[in-house]
C-alpha cells in the first residue's frame, strides 16, 4: 500500500518566535575535525581533507519547537495519583487515528467551546471514538516566524477539554503555542479581576484527568480529509521530563 507522510512540526531553530527560543550553535566539518582530533589524540590533517564530522549543541527547554506535553507538566498527581513524565507515557497515546477539528473561524483570545467542537465535528459528520488524536486547526502556524505568533490564538478552556476527554481522547494537539487561549489575553482577564481559574484552564485540567498535548503543531492544511490518517507523535524519551520534542507527522494511505 502506496502513503503519503505530511509533516505537522516546527522546526528547534535559533531566534525562533517563541518565548523561551532554543539556541544552536553549529560546527561545521573543519570545526568537527579539530573537535574529534583532540578526543582522538590526533591532529586535524588526519581526517580527509582536514574535514571532520559536523554537530550541533542545542539548549532548550523540553517545550520548544512542536512537542508533546506529559501529565508531569500539568501538575504533581493527576487523578489521584502521581501524573507520568514524558518516559512513562504510553507510546500508544502518541500514535493513532487523527482528526481535524476546523476552529479557523475562533479569534485571538477567543475560547474554543464545546459547542465550537460539536458543531465542526457534525460539519464533517465524524464521532470521536477512543483512542483518537484530536488535532484543533487554527491557522496561527502560519504567523510563525512573526512577533504575532504568541498572541494570536484561541484555545482550550477546561469545559473543551473535558468534554474531548470525556470522549476517549487521550492525546489533543493544536498548531499555536500552547492548547490554552493566548497568554495576553488570560492576563487580561486576571488583571481585570476575573476567575483565576482562567489562566492555563487547559493546561491545570491535566491534574483532574490524565491526558496529553501536542503544542506547535503546523501544515494541517495540508491534509486532504479531516480523518482517515494516522497520526505519530513519538517524544524524545527524557528521563523524569515533563515534555519532549517530537516529529510529528501524519501518515496519510492512498484511497
Amino acid at each position: 500500500m502506496s502513503f503519503e507522510i505530511i509533516d505537522l512540526s516546527l522546526p528547534l531553530e535559533n531566534y525562533a518566535s517563541e518565548p523561551y527560543p532554543p539556541k544552536i550553535i553549529h560546527f561545521d566539518h573543519a570545526a568537527g575535525a579539530r573537535r574529534l582530533s583532540a578526543l582522538a589524540k590526533v591532529d586535524p590533517t588526519d581526517f580527509p581533507d582536514s574535514m571532520g564530522l559536523a554537530n550541533e549543541i542545542v539548549e532548550a527547554t523540553t517545550h520548544s519547537g512542536t512537542h508533546v506535553d506529559a501529565p508531569w507538566h500539568f501538575g504533581p498527581t493527576t487523578e489521584g495519583k502521581p501524573a507520568k513524565t514524558i518516559d512513562q507515557v504510553p507510546l500508544e497515546w502518541c500514535y493513532g487515528p487523527g482528526v481535524v477539528i476546523d476552529v479557523r473561524h475562533k479569534q485571538a483570545g477567543e475560547e474554543i467551546t464545546v459547542s465550537d467542537l460539536k458543531t465542526a465535528l457534525e460539519k464533517i459528520s465524524y464521532t470521536l471514538r477512543k483512542g483518537d488524536i484530536v488535532l484543533l486547526h487554527t491557522g496561527t502556524d502560519k504567523l510563525w516566524g512573526t512577533s504575532r505568533y504568541v498572541d494570536s490564538q484561541p484555545g482550550l478552556g477546561e469545559e473543551g477539554t473535558d468534554w474531548l476527554v470525556q470522549q476517549g481522547i487521550k492525546c489533543i494537539g493544536i498548531d499555536a503555542w500552547g492548547l490554552d487561549r493566548s497568554v495576553k489575553y488570560m492576563a487580561e482577564d486576571i488583571k481585570a479581576g476575573k476567575d483565576k481559574g482562567l489562566l492555563w484552564p487547559a493546561h491545570m485540567y491535566g491534574r483532574k484527568r490524565e491526558y496529553i498535548q501536542i503544542e506547535k503543531l503546523a501544515n494541517l492544511d495540508q491534509l486532504p480529509r479531516p480523518y482517515g490518517f494516522t497520526v505519530s507523535a513519538l517524544p524524545v524519551k527524557i528521563a523524569n521530563a515533563s515534555g519532549a520534542w517530537c516529529r510529528a507527522v501524519a501518515i496519510v494511505n492512498e484511497e
